[in-house]
């Protein structure tokens, strides 16, 4: 009895560790989406506001390529995949350094300083044959006066932008 159970307890082990070694499937799961970005120092974001460190840049840049990566994951149909890479940012607001001393660390959000973010993008199919390629860019003149929906996100406008990218592109679930 007791050799029985340390038999049926080795060939346990052994389909386990063969279903473990087994290889990954050809094709990355559903809606892959893999966001790439060109250098921030030339992003139109960078020369307006050039007080803003390198390290500081990369952070919110990288919030932004997740949160589009995320967003786009949900739309895509399964099994295929987007590539983006995003080549130029400028942010809603802008730096106003007339109104005094303080005012160059202060982002002014008035609707004449609209968020602008420029992309190219690959649609691919599940077999890898490419469904889509095409450039945009992007820019929501009326940010001032949409509903919040990252009401404490300081890339909440940024963010809506490119959810209305994903909605009109992929067709957004």
């Amino acid at each position: 009895m007791m050799m029985l159970r340390h038999h049926t307890l080795a060939l346990a082990l052994v389909l386990a560790l063969a279903g473990c070694a087994s290889h990954p499937p050809a094709n990355p799961p559903s809606g892959t989406v893999s966001v790439t970005h060109a250098d921030p120092a030339g992003f139109s974001e960078a020369r307006n506001a050039p007080q803003e460190s390198e390290r500081a840049r990369q952070a919110w840049i990288d919030a932004l390529s997740q949160h589009l990566a995320e967003r786009a994951a949900r739309a895509l149909p399964e099994g295929e995949r987007l590539e983006v890479h995003i080549t130029n940012i400028q942010r809603a607001g802008g730096f106003e350094p007339w109104r005094g001393p303080q005012a160059t660390q202060l982002r002014m959000a008035r609707d004449i300083y609209p968020p602008r973010i420029a992309l190219e993008f690959k649609r691919l199919a599940p077999d890898g044959h490419v469904l889509e390629t095409g450039s945009r860019t992007l820019r929501d003149t009326a940010f001032m006066m949409r509903p919040d929906m990252y009401p404490s996100d300081p890339l909440r406008h940024e963010k809506a932008l490119l959810d209305d990218w994903v909605r009109k592109e992929l067709g957004g679930r």
